[in-house]
């Protein structure tokens, strides 16, 4: 299982939220790169990025915090929040970020998803599916829409998609236990490399989404919480 300790950026800063919502925020660096070298010290393969004020605002303010994330580590890093266009993804891709994440649109126009592939490949492009209910949810977590997870982690297997981050909103920043069972479902109808992301609050969450199967896990609170020790979960469940 691949661990993908993650990184929320807002106004520049290191955050975490509350089930998404922008009133209840917690604070955790003034400087994310110094989080990223951490990650790497730790052992971590992958770290992964959220824009918050890009995923709220359709665009980013971020991009010199994204920019030193990159610059201070050796191992990629993917990014999602606010990423809706094929400008987008290429000045994303310009900062030196591995593979990026296209969640409101590929809710919205699935078909967008398939030039993005065709532009830069399907190693660099990755479809984010936050749902709450089994409904998948957009525009930073705002807006319900009609389509279930399971329907458009298929759509985004036929434009070509290989992984998929699928968030339960419910689960998120609570410490709760991420939702094994659907990532799981996600995972085993889809065939893809399903990411788990949202509740994991220490190794028994990580031993869980291991034994599902499931391809990988995004740690986020957990960590800042000291919940979980990064090394000790590289060295147990990274392959």
């Amino acid at each position: 299982m691949r661990l993908y300790p993650a990184i929320d950026l807002k106004d520049g800063k290191a955050v975490r939220l509350k089930k998404g919502k922008f009133d209840e925020i917690t604070v955790y660096s003034d400087h994310p790169y110094e989080i990223a070298e951490q990650f790497e010290a730790a052992g971590a393969k992958f770290i992964h990025n959220v824009d918050l004020d890009g995923a709220l605002r359709g665009r980013s303010i971020n991009a010199d915090a994204i920019h030193a994330i990159v610059s201070s580590v050796s191992v990629p890093v993917e990014l999602g929040g606010g990423i809706r266009t094929l400008k987008n993804i290429e000045e994303v891709l310009d900062l030196g970020i591995a593979r990026v994440i296209i969640g409101t649109k590929a809710a919205e126009n699935p078909e967008f998803i398939r030039k993005a592939i065709e532009e830069f490949g399907a190693d660099r492009i990755v479809a984010g599916i936050d749902a709450k209910n089994g409904l998948v949810a957009i525009e930073g977590w705002e807006k319900l829409s009609d389509k279930t997870a399971v329907s458009l982690a298929l759509e985004m297997k036929d434009m070509g998609v290989k992984t998929i981050i699928y968030t339960d909103i419910s689960k998120d920043g609570m410490l709760s236990g991420p939702n094994v069972e659907m990532t799981k479902k996600l995972s085993d109808e889809t065939g893809l490399d399903i990411i788990a992301s949202g509740g994991v609050s220490g190794m028994q969450d990580l031993e869980n989404i291991a034994e599902a199967g499931i391809h990988g896990c995004i740690i986020g609170k957990a960590y800042y919480e000291k919940r979980i020790n990064l090394a000790e979960a590289v060295e147990r469940f990274e392959v």
